[in-house]
C-alpha cells in the first residue's frame, strides 16, 4: 500500500480548463440571446393582424412552426451546454483534489459514469490502488490504473490482452465493471465489494461463510470519510 501523495495542479492544465468554461459560458450566453430573440419574433407574429388571404395565413402557420422548432433546438444547445460546463467543473475539482490532470481526471470520471460507479468512490479506489500511474504493475503481476489481473480482465471482457490493459479507458472500463458487478454481487455492500475486489471473490466468501470478518483495512482505506452507497447517482 504506497502514501498517498500530495496534491497539485499543473499550471497549463488550469489554464486550459479555465477557456474551456470561458468558451461553454460565451456558448451558453449565445444560446441565451438566441432564446430571447426567438421568443420576441414569436410574441411579435401573436399580436400581428390576422391573415386575410389564404396564402398570407399559410406562410404565418410557417413561420410560427419555425421559430418554434427553432427554439426548441435552442433549449436542447442550451441544455447540453450546462451539460458539459457541469462536467468540467466536476473533472477540475477531482483534478485539483487528486493532484492529478484534467486529461487523467476526466478518463476517470467519465468511466465511472458509464459503469454506474460513484465518481468520488472511483478515484478513491485508482488512488490507492495505482496512484493514477496508467502502467503500474503489482508483484503478483495486476497492472495498469485499477490493477486488474489479466485473468479477472478477461472474464469481465473476452479477449482483452494484458497489453490492451495499460490503456487508461479500457482498464478503467473493465475495472469499473467488476466492481459494479461485486456491488450487485453483494447486494450494494460497499465494504464487501471493495475487500472481494482486493482479496478475490472466494477468499471473501469462505470467510463470510465460516463467520470469520474478512476485512484486511483494504474497504477503510478507500472509504475513509466516504459517505457514499458506491454506484452512481
Amino acid at each position: 500500500m504506497r502514501n498517498l501523495r500530495g496534491t497539485y495542479v499543473h499550471r497549463g492544465d488550469a489554464a486550459r480548463k479555465r477557456r474551456r468554461i470561458e468558451q461553454v459560458a460565451f456558448a451558453a450566453g449565445s444560446i441565451l440571446a438566441t432564446i430571447v430573440v426567438i421568443g420576441a419574433r414569436k410574441t411579435t407574429t401573436a399580436n400581428a393582424a390576422p391573415a386575410v388571404t389564404g396564402n398570407r395565413s399559410f406562410f404565418q402557420i410557417g413561420t410560427t412552426r419555425k421559430l418554434r422548432d427553432e427554439l426548441e433546438s435552442a433549449k436542447g444547445e442550451l441544455s447540453l451546454a450546462r451539460a458539459r460546463y457541469e462536467r468540467a467543473e466536476k473533472i477540475m475539482q477531482y483534478s485539483n483534489k487528486y493532484g492529478i490532470t484534467a486529461g487523467m481526471a476526466g478518463h476517470v470520471f467519465d468511466a465511472s459514469l458509464r459503469e454506474g460507479i460513484d465518481p468520488e468512490l472511483a478515484f478513491r479506489l485508482v488512488r490507492l490502488e495505482s496512484e493514477f500511474n496508467p502502467h503500474a504493475i503489482s508483484k503478483v503481476g495486476a497492472v495498469g490504473l485499477t490493477q486488474l489481473m489479466p485473468s479477472t480482465a478477461t472474464m469481465i471482457e473476452k479477449g482483452v490482452t494484458r497489453e490492451q490493459l495499460f490503456t487508461p479507458q479500457t482498464n478503467l472500463r473493465i475495472g469499473f465493471r467488476y466492481l459494479r458487478n461485486l456491488l450487485g454481487q453483494y447486494k450494494g455492500n460497499v465494504n464487501l465489494a471493495l475487500l472481494a475486489y482486493n482479496r478475490g471473490e472466494d477468499a471473501v466468501w469462505r470467510d463470510v461463510r465460516a463467520g470469520v470478518n474478512p476485512g484486511n483495512g483494504y474497504d477503510r482505506w478507500v472509504m475513509r470519510d466516504y459517505k457514499g452507497k458506491g454506484l452512481a447517482q
